[in-house]
């Protein structure tokens, strides 16, 4: 009898599908932009799902957004967050640039996603992130993808300098009594009526806390918000733009979507007659005079006088320091202690260091100089003091500085 051998068969082993997903960005949102950027997710979408390897894992956008930063970039970062999940083993991009413009933030993302077993593959430079010379020839390029975005940064601010030089503004930003109608502010007469009000009221001697109360009592709305702040007050009495003159360039960037008022840093320029005036220049400058005069007043207050008064300066941005009362919790309106904070932050102009209790700085004064004879030692000794986050810098008059760590 023949001898038969059963042999098993071997079935084919179908190799498992990636998941692929894609990225796409534009920095700005313009018609034109968004229309490629429509353009990038169609092209990924039917890439993907036509290749038979591949599982679709969706596209993720970021639309007018910019690439200098990863951080700000909600779908970027939500992207990451399903790569750490196991969602996804590919991405696809169309450049470095659109990808990440800041070399650093581009390596140390594709570095994590490779140890993490995820590939980027980038389209326009056919660089693999899995590729042995990949992270070579990433290094290269988006140091030129990054060196470009500074260029542009350069170019875009150069343009907006020689607008200011001729007098033409770079955007229409709004202002609480007038409005822009193509290139020209006219008058909103209503809110027009309540800036003369609020001028008249603080030279007459109302101050900005009781205009703030009135306006909001009225349920009088500010341009960008339900009520008014007493920061916008001030701000307004001390906006010389209500005469009919053009300011150019009192803010600019100092790191992107970073604003900072410029006192001084970069040209400014002024244009007069530039739209028509709700108060006169006479009106202003009397209400200059008063703040003035307030401010003189409260300095000469002998109650809440301070052993450090004149001596203390910003040691982040430079501009001097101011105190002012915080009040306690009492019914009688009593002050219990004085707090200094850099004039830039008490004025909402861009400065974020951290203020101190008048009486910490005492206690600094006295570590560094004794508590006895402090206010005699204080002002033949120290010539400033420089208030930064985490510490106290005494700058002697003897050259020598003395540093005192805040708790």
């Amino acid at each position: 009898m023949p001898t038969v051998t059963k042999l098993k068969g071997a079935l084919p082993q179908v190799p498992a599908k990636k998941k692929v997903a894609a990225y796409a960005r534009v920095s700005r949102d313009t018609e034109q932009l968004m229309h490629s950027l429509s353009a990038q997710v169609s092209y990924y979408s039917n890439l993907i799902q036509k290749t038979p390897e591949w599982d679709y894992a969706g596209v993720y956008v970021d639309a007018g957004i910019t690439g200098t930063s990863t951080k700000v970039r909600p779908e970027f970062q939500r992207m990451l967050e399903d790569c750490e999940a196991g969602k996804i083993d590919i991405v696809l991009t169309k450049s470095i640039s659109r990808f990440a413009r800041n070399t650093v933030d581009l390596l140390e993302t594709v570095r994590h996603l490779r140890e993490i077993g995820v590939e980027v593959r980038f389209e326009r430079e056919k660089i693999n992130s899995f590729s042995g010379d990949g992270e070579v020839m990433l290094s290269i390029l988006a140091s030129f993808a990054e060196e470009e975005s500074v260029s542009l940064a350069k170019n875009i601010k150069w343009t907006i300098q020689k607008k200011y030089e001729n007098g033409n503004v770079h955007t229409h930003q709004k202002m609480y009594g007038y409005r822009w109608e193509g290139d020209e502010m006219v008058i909103v007469p209503e809110e027009a009526e309540i800036v003369r009000w609020m001028f008249q009221s603080y030279i007459n001697g109302m101050s900005t806390r009781a205009i703030t109360k009135e306006l909001n009592s009225r349920g009088v709305k500010p341009v960008h918000a339900e009520t008014f702040p007493e920061a916008t007050v001030v701000r307004m009495l001390q906006n010389e733009q209500y005469t009919g003159c053009l300011i150019l360039h009192q803010s600019y960037n100092y790191r992107p979507k970073k604003q900072k008022l410029n006192y001084g840093e970069l040209p400014m320029y002024r244009v007069d007659e530039h739209h028509p005036a709700i108060i006169s220049a006479e009106t202003f400058a009397a209400a200059q005079a008063k703040k003035a005069e307030r401010g003189e007043a409260a300095r000469r207050d002998p109650q809440f006088q301070s052993l450090f008064s004149g001596m203390v300066w910003c040691g982040k941005c430079g501009s001097k320091c101011s105190w002012h009362r915080s009040p306690t919790s009492r019914k009688n309106g009593d002050f219990k202690f004085v707090i200094w904070t850099c004039s830039n932050r008490n004025n909402q102009r861009g400065c974020d260091c951290r203020n101190i209790h008048d009486s910490v700085m005492t206690e600094a004064a006295e570590d560094i100089l004794g508590a006895e004879n402090l206010e005699e030692n204080l002002k033949r000794k120290v010539a400033a003091i420089r208030m930064y986050d985490d510490r106290l810098v005494f700058e002697m008059r003897t050259g020598r500085k003395e540093v005192w760590h805040r708790k």
